[in-house]
Order: structure tokens, then C-alpha cells, then sequence
């Protein structure tokens, strides 16, 4: 985990820097808070810890500046100064946390361990859009906070696409939304079951397994295990499978105890144009354009759709229709089958060297086929791992560099077909 110290003082940046020694924290210290941002456009850091008063330039200011050079920075404000409004405006620029000089260095190690968590498991958006406008969505949110108020393991049950993580997310962030929270697929477990390290990471948070069927049951007996030791039974454990997959007997015992069912989109009508126009904001400010809006034509060719597939057949249309649109308005949905293929886009790499150019190229391009080969395998990652000649585990890792979501992903180029059926949501006592 890298770390940029700015302090002004010599003798208690040395303080802060030797009582890192050791740590997983690789620290740079700077006392000038500019060239604590000729560090941060060279290259990313985890944590940014800073002194309030500097020379130059305020702490707050070198915040919002660091903030904007890397939106997801962990930032820690020190001042034996800091009045309450410097605190709130701090926080108001993404500060995780106020430390008043003098502080106690075990304090100082402690907060840095619980930003370690945050920076290895995010936890989700809590501005996430959440529809549920249809019955069978009203019916799941009720459950879900009736499971908020337990500790008990929640499994999701529901065809491929219906948005098992997204209940995932919303769970967790009912229950504790400012707790470290992480989507590890069950299929790149081995038969060590998951990193004791990594449990211990998420002590007080969440740790959600998808795809619970491709468990093998050396990884199932593991992972058993490791719910029951001492770190695991400090996290909130979650899951999902497949409708009508079964779970290895060890596993339905521990994490069957509340069983959702999430409906697929043929139930769940009355959420389809809302979810439709979250679709087209979120695509088009991904792409930098303007947001369209769907015009009655558009809405009645969505409504009119049987939808065999799930959410991320929608998701695929949406972004599939943008690419093909530069009109402000969308007033149908051409290909609504979704049985072409779209070309392969990518943006244009900043202007330098060509040999930095065509890595820039490559690793774009990387990113699209590693989405393209989910959306072919709807999303199954053993199969996908498969066509691309890797292993699920190499498959996993290349997904997370590329900061693709493991579940519920699509690619705008290729249709996921979905799954029909799916049951209505609701509780079911584990026998």
C-alpha cells in the first residue's frame, strides 16, 4: 500500500515515516505540498496523509486537488489547529478522517488499518440507483431490510443477469454502509478456500460469493472452514446461485439460513423505463456526451419486448443503441434482438511516443474483449476464462485490473442472452 506524508515539520514527518517501518504501508514524505502533487500526477497512492497548515498552499486545497487527480484517494487531515469549519469542509472534499496533533501513533496506526480495509474492499455507492417500483422488487426490498437487521448469512437466488450483486450491494449497505465490502466469485476459489489475510481485511464488512455452483468440493469444504474460524465469523457472508442450482450440503448449511429470490425483468415491468433512463445516463456519461431521452416510440418497444433475457441484456441494448446514436433523442430501438455485432471501438490514446500509444491501444483494447468474452458466456466465468485460453483465477485478476465487475457485467458489443424463469423474492428458514 503506498502512502504521501505531507508535513512541514521535519521532526514529526520522521516520526510518522519510522513508525511505518515494517507496515504494509511504503511511505513517501514530503514537507511542500507541491510536490506532494508532482507525486500524485506521476503515479496513483492509496492514502494521502496531510498537515492542515503548509507552506504555500492549505492542506484543504492540496485535497481538492488530489481529489481531482484521483477521485478514489484515501485522504487523512492532521492539524493541531483545525477548527471545526476547516474539519467540515475537509470531509466535504472526500476527507475519510480528522486526526487533532497531538495524537497517539496507535490511534494513527489503527486509522491507517481501517483505510487499508477500504482501499482493498470499497464499499458500494450508497447513491446507487435502486428501482423498485413493480411488485415483485417492492416484495425483495421489504426482505432485504428485514435482513438488514440480522447478522445472518444471505443467499440470492435468481436466473443469470437479474442483478443478484446489485441485491448484494444494497444489502450491505443497509446493514453498514461505510464498512469494507468485496464480490470474490466463488469459481476462482481453490482448495485453500479464501486468503485468511483477506478475511481479517474485511473484519466488520461484507464478503459476497457469487456463482456458488462451480464450487468443487475441495474449495467447498475449505470455504466452510473458513466461515467458521475466528475471522470469518467477523464479516457478513453472502452469496448467490443460480435458479435451481443446488449448493454443496457444507454450504447450504452455513449460508442457506435466508434465501431471497430476485425476479427476473419479464416480472418486474413496472421497473423497465426507469431502469432504461438509469441505463442511458450512466452510458453516456461514461462516454462523455450528452444524455438522451427516449421518446414514446422507444418506451413502447421496451414495454412490448417479452424480455427473455435480464437486466444485462438491457444494459447491452442501451449501450449498444447510444453507440449507434448522435441523436438527442432515442426513438427506437433498432435491433432489438441484438443478433449484431457492433464494432470494435476504442478512444483515442493521449498524443506521445508510439510505443506508449499502442500500450495505451492494447490495454483498452484488452479491457473490451475481456468484456465481450462475459457477454458471450452471459457471464459465466469458467466458460469465459475457457474461450480466452486462462484460468478462472487469471481471468478474475484481469477483470479486477480492468475494474470490471465479476457479476452482473455486460459489454456493449455482444448479447448476454439471459435466463427465463426466476421465483419471487422471499425468505425461506434453511432446514
Amino acid at each position: 500500500m503506498d502512502l504521501l506524508l505531507v508535513e512541514d515539520k521535519d521532526s514529526f514527518r520522521r516520526l510518522l515515516s519510522q513508525a511505518l517501518e515494517g507496515t504494509v504501508w511504503k511511505v513517501m514524505a514530503v514537507a511542500d505540498p507541491q510536490a506532494a502533487l508532482r507525486a500524485l500526477e506521476e503515479r496513483p497512492f492509496h492514502v494521502l496523509v496531510t498537515d492542515l497548515r503548509l507552506p504555500g498552499m492549505s492542506g484543504l486545497e492540496l485535497i481538492r486537488r488530489a481529489r481531482r487527480l484521483h477521485p478514489g484517494l484515501r485522504v487523512v487531515l492532521m492539524s493541531a489547529f483545525g477548527e471545526p469549519k476547516d474539519i467540515v469542509e475537509a470531509m466535504r472534499l472526500g476527507a475519510d478522517d480528522f486526526l487533532p496533533k497531538p495524537f497517539d501513533l496507535d490511534a494513527f496506526l489503527a486509522l491507517l488499518d481501517r483505510l487499508r480495509a477500504l482501499v482493498g474492499a470499497p464499499p458500494p455507492d450508497p447513491a446507487e440507483p435502486w428501482t423498485a417500483h413493480s411488485p415483485a422488487m417492492q416484495a425483495l426490498d421489504v426482505a432485504l431490510r428485514q435482513a438488514a437487521a440480522s447478522t445472518l448469512p444471505v443467499l440470492f437466488r435468481g436466473p443469470r443477469g437479474c442483478g443478484r450483486e446489485r441485491c448484494a450491494r444494497r444489502l450491505h449497505v443497509l446493514r453498514h454502509p461505510v464498512a469494507p465490502y468485496l464480490s470474490l466469485p466463488a469459481s476462482t476459489l481453490g482448495a485453500e478456500g479464501p486468503d485468511p489475510r483477506l478475511l481479517q481485511l474485511l473484519e466488520g464488512g461484507s464478503l459476497f460469493l457469487p456463482g456458488l455452483e462451480h464450487l468443487s468440493p475441495a474449495a467447498a469444504g475449505a470455504l466452510a472452514r473458513a466461515m467458521d474460524s475466528g475471522p470469518g465469523s467477523r464479516l457478513a457472508w453472502m452469496g448467490s446461485v443460480e435458479a435451481g442450482a443446488q449448493l454443496p450440503p457444507e454450504i447450504a448449511q452455513r449460508l442457506g439460513a435466508l434465501e431471497l429470490r430476485v425476479p427476473a425483468l419479464g416480472e418486474r415491468r413496472e421497473d423497465l423505463l426507469a431502469l432504461a433512463r438509469q441505463l442511458l445516463d450512466q452510458v453516456a456519461k461514461r462516454e462523455g456526451r450528452p444524455v438522451p431521452w427516449l421518446e414514446r416510440s422507444a418506451e413502447r418497444q421496451l414495454l412490448e419486448h417479452d424480455w427473455p433475457g435480464n437486466v444485462r441484456e438491457l444494459e447491452v441494448l442501451v449501450g449498444r443503441t447510444l453507440l449507434f446514436s448522435d441523436s438527442p433523442a432515442i426513438r427506437t430501438f433498432t435491433d432489438l434482438g441484438l443478433g449484431l455485432e457492433a464494432p470494435l471501438c476504442l478512444p483515442w490514446p493521449e498524443a506521445g511516443g508510439l510505443e506508449g500509444m499502442l500500450k495505451t491501444i492494447a490495454r483498452s483494447a484488452e479491457g473490451k474483449l475481456l468484456q465481450r468474452a462475459l457477454a458471450l458466456t452471459a457471464g459465466d466465468l469458467p466458460r469465459a476464462a475457457e474461450t480466452l485460453g486462462l484460468t478462472v483465477r487469471t481471468l478474475a485478476q484481469r477483470l479486477r485490473e480492468h475494474g470490471i465487475s465479476l457479476e452482473d457485467r455486460s459489454s456493449t458489443s455482444v448479447s448476454p442472452k439471459g435466463e427465463p424463469g426466476g421465483d419471487s423474492p422471499q425468505f425461506r428458514k434453511a432446514p
